[in-house]
């Protein structure tokens, strides 16, 4: 069951701790039950005063992101290690986190786990930020009494994929970005710019260059339809959105059509290939079947494509097919990861090879990514001049002809 938003109200508390001494401050909590058992928890031995002070905002909450998940797996990794109690490292962690809201969940976490429920069951009960490979990975460190080597490897894990994930997304976003503003400065100028041009030209009496009088006809159409044209593009950017969220036809559509383009795609597809075996690395070393390890590979691929290719894998390798010839068939997976592949199974080191492998393919995005934005930066600049430097000469080139007649 998903994590809900509660209402969360401000509390002001009075007591005594154990030695006697009047304490007093703030909390936050959704009801005075809970945070008269949280105060218990923390040595106040006898509350005289819990008032109601505010209720919180819940609409300006920030949002739990996967940075905020991969940071407390780091730092319960970290008390862990340091031979922390479970129940104590909650506490150190949670009063650590800057994100309210985040604070709450592992807040909640450590309730479930006090009520009698393991480690891996809290956090199933919150399924929008942990998800089915984070929770088995935890009970497996459960069961086999090494949660803190398996905090470990979750937290390498998600800092691995957090970082890969950051990578590919600054590829597609430097681009992007620099295009928005181009459109931004074009509108500007077809508004503001060009009809002082335009009212200046009316006294010329002469036909007006053909680049000016396209320019001058574009900035008429940008001023009786801006609104129109500026609502179709949200509209259709909305649609876009809602049609990715709820129609798996159209999203794998996309997804597939993503790996096809020219500069993006290899470095979808070595992000895929990192994700997988890193995915495949980390829980085939915590002791998950092959099998089960290759289900969540497949969710963690992030592409249809890929996520296809994964699950025939899975089903060869479930029927007693090698995994290296399983992947060999599908024909998507590179050579050299079949072949470390290969020589971990020969060798009944296949966590550690995949572990290679995937370290390799990261230092691949990074590579790719950097080359992208030295090509990318020329090309842009290229066309940041072509576009707004084309407007500018637009409209000078009837003031140019004027001179050359005199």
């Amino acid at each position: 069951m998903a994590t809900k938003a509660q209402k969360v109200s401000l509390f002001t508390y009075e007591g005594r701790d154990r030695n006697g001494k009047v304490q007093k401050g703030e909390i936050s909590g959704s009801n005075p039950a809970h945070i008269k058992a949280e105060l218990r928890r923390k040595g106040l031995v006898q509350i005289k005063k819990l008032v109601k002070k505010r209720a919180s905002i819940q609409l300006f909450n920030p949002k739990v992101k996967s940075d905020d998940i991969a940071l407390f797996t780091r730092q319960m990794a970290t008390m862990m290690k340091a031979g922390v109690p479970l129940m104590r490292a909650f506490d150190i962690v949670a009063e650590g986190l800057q994100n309210k809201t985040m604070t709450d969940l592992v807040m909640q976490v450590k309730n479930s786990i006090a009520g009698g429920g393991t480690f891996g069951g809290a956090l199933r009960e919150h399924p929008k930020y942990f998800d089915d490979l984070y929770c088995a990975l935890i009970e497996s460190g459960e069961q086999a009494g090494a949660l803190e080597t398996m905090l470990d490897r979750v937290a390498i894990y998600k800092e691995k994929a957090e970082s890969l994930r950051k990578k590919v997304k600054s590829a597609l976003k430097y681009p992007i970005t620099v295009l928005v503003i181009a459109f931004i400065v074009t509108i500007i100028l077809l508004v503001k710019v060009v009809p002082t041009f335009a009212q200046m030209f009316k006294n010329f009496g002469a036909d007006l260059p053909v680049p000016t009088q396209v320019v001058m006809n574009m900035s008429e159409w940008v001023q009786a339809n801006g609104f129109l044209g500026g609502v179709i593009m949200v509209g259709f950017g909305v649609c876009f959105n809602q049609a990715l969220q709820r129609s798996r036809k159209f999203k794998n559509g996309c997804q597939r059509l993503s790996v096809k383009l020219p500069v993006f795609g290899p470095i979808l597809y070595q992000a895929a290939m990192a994700r997988y075996a890193r995915t495949l690395s980390t829980t085939f070393a915590a002791g998950v079947p092959l099998v089960n390890a290759l289900d969540s590979a497949a969710g963690a691929s992030g592409n249809i494509v890929y996520q296809t290719a994964i699950l025939n894998v899975r089903h060869d390798v479930e029927t007693g097919t090698e995994l290296a010839v399983s992947m060999k068939s599908q024909n998507i997976f590179p050579p050299m990861l079949i072949q470390m592949v290969s020589i971990g199974e020969q060798s009944g080191a296949l966590d550690d090879m995949l572990s290679k492998a995937a370290t390799i393919y990261e230092e691949e995005v990074d590579t790719l990514v950097d080359g992208l934005t030295s090509m990318m930066e020329p090309m842009i600049m290229a066309f940041l001049g072509v576009v707004v430097g084309g407007l500018v000469v637009a409209m000078y080139l009837p003031i140019f002809q004027m001179g050359a007649v005199v």
